[in-house]
């Protein structure tokens, strides 16, 4: 830099001699004395640059292999035991007891079957996201905060701290699983492995190259516990407990491998600077949370000869959102927000014993004759639960509002509006066995032909609706571009359910031919009969307690 800028120094001289060389035909030849000069590389900063800076040339990645050997790039500086601690999981535990409550409402009876539509395999998988993304991108060279000797010693202190939270904690709870297979449920020990996954990849690559990185890290290990409970392995309260001891743990790995190994083994610091919820209010942000709220109502139902109307209850919801918003200065921005909220009913039993309440007055309806081909009729009569929640799918768009309290803690609101669309409820029947015919005397005669008959014997339905929401948050910005958020979200929409029930489908399996012979009336006054459909309208209110990660911009 300094040669070039002294040859143009000398080039600039050079020309305007040369143009003014007849003015200064007699003047003694022009002498410059250039003093010594040397070249010397200026000094480097001592902080990290910015991913985005573009004084800083990023070296091409080499793949890295070197799993036993320890290098400290310069210019790193040790992290103290509290630089790695949020504690945001000590909430998330708590959390998860305050909702182990809900999970007694419910009992695997023999009667009936727990065949949920939703069955997927992918949380086996999920799990690891964490930890495999990490790999992957540091055998791709890809620097993260730590060498690999580093590395792989706070992950196995992360993952065996959150091993022996979780059996510990399992064996001495001995909490029955939803499917009534095994009593460990509480914690979730996928929820609890996924998150610190998550933890790992936010540690080695949100902090120190992207937040998006630390953005997929918890939001695939929060799909993970949502799926958790859908697959009907998990309650609620045993995914956010597994979420908050997930995050402890990896938290705890690492602080005390800072404690271990001080400044050695470290690549990359944090990007620096402390995060303002002052200066970037803006964000977008993946949380978890449950809901309560309104949680019954009434069909009535004796009216179409059940021993009483259907009073439904459910208990609290599992609901996951992902959220963000572009604030014009640090008061006031505009965004949105689309959440899943998922409804588990109680009192499965009290429908299934109406079903078999039909089914003895079918039963004694019929004269000896028909009770003793119906016996021989039927081998086996099952209630499956296809559906054991209401799950609600619902965007929103809106207002929102930002208080700063201080560089590091904020208060939020928001103002917004959106749509609600709903997913069934639904109980199927089965019925089982094979068809007899009266020949002679008797009854006992098969025609030879098994039968399997399935119908929709019960569904609950929600009717798309507009909805009105708001919301209050207290934001706590810990790292820069990065924020913890705890927040009560409160919706409300007027919605219309409507329920159908269907005992009359078993004739069609039992009595197939006589079934299709019935004229259009007949076919009418049996559905009368044998059916029934009721709507009701209900304010439905809503609150959502929950937490947030989120990213700042």
């Amino acid at each position: 830099m300094v040669k070039h800028l002294l040859t143009a120094v000398l080039v600039c001289i050079s020309l305007a001699a040369s143009a003014n060389a007849n003015s200064y035909k007699d003047m003694e030849p022009l002498k410059l004395d250039v003093p010594e000069m040397k070249a010397e590389l200026a000094p480097v900063a001592t902080e990290n640059y910015d991913l985005n800076s573009m004084m800083m040339k990023t070296p091409e990645p080499k793949m890295d292999f070197a799993f036993f050997k320890s290098r400290t790039n310069p210019n790193t500086k040790a992290y103290k035991f509290m630089d790695d601690m949020t504690f945001v999981g000590v909430p998330l535990f708590i959390a998860g007891i305050i909702a182990k409550s809900e999970k007694n409402a419910f009992k695997q009876q023999t009667k009936h079957s727990l065949v949920t539509k939703f069955k997927t395999g992918i949380d086996d998988y999920t799990q690891f996201f964490g930890p495999a993304a990490v790999v992957g991108l540091k055998l791709g060279g890809y620097e993260g905060r730590s060498d690999w000797p580093r590395l792989l010693a706070s992950a196995g202190m992360g993952y065996g701290i959150m091993a022996l939270f979780v059996n510990t904690i399992k064996h001495t709870a001995k909490e029955m699983r939803p499917d009534g297979s095994t009593a460990n449920s509480w914690p979730s020990g996928h929820t609890a492995t996924a998150f610190v996954g998550a933890t790992l990849l936010h540690k080695e690559y949100g902090l120190t190259r992207s937040p998006w990185f630390s953005v997929a890290g918890y939001g695939v290990a929060t799909a993970t516990g949502v799926m958790r409970v859908l697959n009907n392995r998990h309650w609620i309260s045993d995914v956010l407990s597994g979420a908050g001891l997930g995050i402890l743990s990896g938290e705890l790995g690492y602080a005390i491998c800072d404690l271990l190994f001080k400044g050695k083994g470290l690549l990359r610091n944090d990007i620096p600077g402390m995060a303002s919820v002052i200066e970037h209010p803006s964000f977008f942000s993946i949380s978890m949370g449950i809901g309560f709220g309104t949680r019954d109502f009434d069909f009535e139902m004796a009216k179409y000869g059940w021993s009483d109307d259907l009073h439904m209850k459910f208990r609290a919801s599992t609901a996951v959102s992902a959220e963000g918003a572009y604030f014009f200065n640090p008061y006031i921005g505009v965004g949105g927000r689309l959440r899943v909220k998922s409804t588990p009913i109680n009192g499965w039993d009290k429908i299934v014993e109406f079903g078999w309440e039909d089914l003895d007055y079918f039963y004694n309806s019929l004269d000896e004759d028909e009770q003793a081909v119906l016996e021989k009729n039927i081998d086996n009569i099952d209630f499956i639960i296809e559906s054991d929640h209401l799950t609600e799918f619902a965007g929103d768009l809106g207002v929102y509002f930002n208080l700063p309290l201080s560089n590091r803690f904020a208060l939020g609101s928001k103002l917004l509006i959106g749509r609600s669309i709903m997913q069934e409820l639904a109980l199927d029947a089965k019925v089982e066995g094979q068809h007899y015919y009266k020949s002679s005397d008797t009854w006992d005669k098969p025609t030879g032909d098994a039968f399997e008959h399935s119908w929709d014997y019960f569904t609950v339905t929600g009717k798309n609706s507009t909805k009105f929401g708001t919301g209050i948050s207290l934001t706590y910005a810990y790292k820069q571009n990065f924020s913890w958020k705890v927040f009560l979200d409160y919706d409300y929409t007027r919605k219309t359910y409507t329920m159908d029930y269907d005992f009359g489908g078993m004739y069609e399996g039992l009595y197939p031919e006589d079934y299709a012979a019935l004229s259009p009336q007949q076919h009418k006054e049996f559905k009368d009969n044998t059916s029934a459909s009721q709507s009701i309208k209900k304010n439905m209110h809503s609150f959502v307690l929950g937490a947030s990660f989120a990213i700042n911009f």
